[in-house]
C-alpha cells in the first residue's frame, strides 16, 4: 500500500480527531494537510502501526493549533460556536467524517484544555488505551490516566442530558421555524422551555446577539425580530448538522444561517444554536448544488 493509500484509509479517523479537537472544519483540513506533508516524507515501510503514527501526528498538531486558537477566541465577538458539518437529509452514513458528534458536545469539549481534549477524544471516542496515548503525548501513563479521569468527569457534568429522537427533533425544528417566520411571539414562546438558552454566532460580521439569551420571552422576541428581516431569494432547507436534524437558511445561492435545536424530555425547545458567521459557513453547500 502506498503512502497516499494508507493516509486515505485512515483519513476519516484523522478528520474525526482534528474536528473534535478544534471545532473547525477549515482548521481540521489544514491539520490533515500538514499531517500528509509529514507522512509523505516518512519511510512508510518502516512504520509498524500507521494508524497510531498518524493519529499521534494529528493529535500533536491539533494541540499546538488549539492553544493558539484559544488566544484568538478571547477576542472573538459574541458567542463562539463550532463550524457545522452540513449534509443533506438523506446522507445516511455519509456523516462518518464527524461520526455524528453534536454541536452541543463540541461546545463541551471546547471547555477542556487542549491536553484534556486530546486524551478524552483518543480514549473515549477512538478507543486508544492509556499506554498508547501516553506514548503519543510523551507523558507518563499515570499522568494521562489522571488527565483522562478529569476530562471525563468534566464532560459528563456538562453534556446534554437528553438526546431527542431524530424524527421528533425534525418535526419540532420545522414547526419552530414556521412559528418564527410567522412572527407570532406567543406561538414561539409556547414551544420554548422556560429556561431556554440561545447562542447566536455572527463573529462580529453579521447581525447576532453579543451574549447568550436566556428565558423564553427574551429568546422568542429576539428570534422573531431576526427571522423577520428580508432576505433576497430566501430558502429554507432541511439538513443534517453533525448527524442531527437542523435547518439551513439561504439567501440566493449563499448560506445565511444554520439553526440547531435541542429538546427537553417534554418536547419543548431547551437550547438553540444559530450560526451566522459567514466564515463558518464558507464550506457549506446548499442541497442540490455541487
Amino acid at each position: 500500500m502506498t503512502a497516499l493509500e494508507t493516509f486515505q484509509e485512515h483519513r476519516p479517523t484523522l478528520f474525526g480527531i482534528a474536528y473534535r479537537m478544534l471545532g473547525s472544519v477549515a482548521d481540521a483540513e489544514d491539520v490533515l494537510q500538514d499531517a500528509w506533508l509529514r507522512w509523505s516524507g516518512v519511510d512508510v515501510g518502516a512504520v509498524g502501526q500507521p494508524r497510531a503514527y498518524l493519529c499521534r501526528t494529528v493529535t500533536n498538531l491539533c494541540i499546538s493549533r488549539a492553544r493558539s486558537a484559544a488566544a484568538r477566541r478571547e477576542s472573538y465577538v459574541g458567542p463562539w460556536l463550532p463550524e457545522p458539518l452540513v449534509t443533506g437529509p438523506d446522507a445516511g452514513g455519509g456523516i462518518e467524517r464527524a461520526e455524528a458528534v453534536s454541536l452541543a458536545m463540541l461546545v463541551v469539549l471546547e471547555t477542556l484544555s487542549p491536553l484534556e481534549r486530546a486524551v478524552f477524544v483518543l480514549k473515549e471516542v477512538f478507543g486508544f488505551g492509556y499506554r498508547e496515548i501516553a506514548g503519543m503525548l510523551e507523558r507518563s501513563e499515570a499522568s494521562v490516566r489522571q488527565v483522562g479521569s478529569r476530562a471525563r468527569g468534566h464532560v459528563q457534568a456538562r453534556r446534554p442530558r437528553y438526546d431527542a429522537p431524530a424524527e421528533l427533533r425534525r418535526k419540532v425544528t420545522d414547526e419552530f421555524l414556521a412559528a418564527c417566520l410567522g412572527g407570532d411571539v406567543n406561538r414561539v414562546m409556547a414551544m420554548l422551555a422556560p429556561d431556554v438558552t440561545a447562542w447566536t454566532d455572527g463573529g462580529g460580521k453579521v447581525r447576532a446577539a453579543l451574549r447568550p439569551l436566556h428565558g423564553a420571552d427574551k429568546v422568542a422576541r429576539w428570534l422573531t425580530r431576526v427571522t423577520a428581516r428580508p432576505l433576497p431569494d430566501p430558502g429554507v432547507h432541511r439538513v443534517l448538522v453533525n448527524g442531527s436534524p437542523a435547518l439551513l437558511i439561504s439567501s440566493g445561492a449563499r448560506p445565511d444561517s444554520v439553526a440547531c435545536c435541542e429538546l427537553a424530555e417534554d418536547g419543548a425547545v431547551s437550547a438553540i444554536r444559530l450560526i451566522r458567521n459567514p466564515d463558518k459557513l464558507a464550506h457549506v453547500r446548499l442541497p442540490g448544488r455541487t
